[in-house]
């Protein structure tokens, strides 16, 4: 009798690496839905007038930034996950706009009850503690059921590339699927060396729906788009990632404790 190495492929699983953002824009949630892992990269520096603890609004009057006020002054390296929300009673205001920008419109009502417990019964104080409260709520009632996890849980070192393949090892994944913008600073061939595929997602190509107050705007939260199209909402996401290439080869949860 021979024995045999099982040499089994492993199994394919496809993750995406991106910072927490407070109630994001569809495409956000078109990358959730395209991953079996979605890491919460929380551990790099929060950026300001980013979309770290803001987003924006349609209302009659035109767009609507909705921002979470957050402690920034003398504190110019802290990371995502060490901000701190610096005055109580925003979420009851970002509340009242979205339902004086919202209630007419078709699945207002569907969503009404569950919006209004989600920023009234926001509690937490960690701004990544309350983006993680807002994209899992909102990936419930979007369907998705892609497994969130933080940068934290996982060992990384090295520059941005480096690091994006630690985690990506250390997760298991397969394929890292990574938001377009960041073909400046990734080196693909790097993730060819570690046995990962790299992948893109685009965009681009979005379908228009029916959508209050004219003219159509895309980069506007995926609230926006939940009380237009209700149950309908993932057929406008759902775009077709795109294969990084290098020349010759295939490639170009809980709540954060202290």
């Amino acid at each position: 009798m021979e024995f045999g190495i099982n040499l089994a492929p492993p199994v394919p699983k496809r993750i995406a690496i991106v910072q927490s953002s407070y109630i994001p824009w569809k495409g956000y949630f078109d990358l959730i839905a395209s991953v079996d892992e979605f890491v919460l990269y929380d551990d790099a520096q929060y950026t300001r007038r980013d979309w770290r603890n803001r987003n924006r609004i349609k209302t009659p009057h035109g767009i609507l930034w909705l921002t979470i006020p957050v402690n920034v002054k003398g504190r110019y390296y802290q990371r995502v996950r060490d901000t701190m929300v610096s005055e109580p009673g925003w979420a009851e205001k970002h509340w009242r706009s979205i339902r004086a920008s919202y209630s007419r419109a078709p699945y207002f009502r569907t969503y009404a009850t569950a919006l209004e417990e989600l920023f009234l019964g926001t509690t937490e104080q960690r701004l990544s503690d309350v983006n993680y409260r807002f994209l899992s709520r909102l990936c419930g009632l979007l369907g998705l059921r892609t497994r969130l996890t933080w940068s934290m849980d996982y060992p990384h070192d090295g520059d941005a590339t480096e690091r994006l393949v630690a985690m990506c090892k250390a997760a298991g994944a397969t394929t890292y699927l990574s938001g377009p913008s960041a073909r400046s600073y990734i080196e693909a061939e790097r993730f060819t060396e570690a046995g990962i595929a790299l992948e893109y997602t685009d965009y681009t190509g979005y379908p228009e729906y029916s959508q209050l107050y004219p003219p159509f705007e895309h980069t506007v939260s995926v609230i926006d788009l939940l009380v237009h199209t209700g149950p309908e909402a993932m057929r406008f996401m759902m775009r077709t990632p795109q294969v990084a290439q290098i020349p010759g080869e295939l490639g170009d949860r809980r709540v954060m404790s202290s």
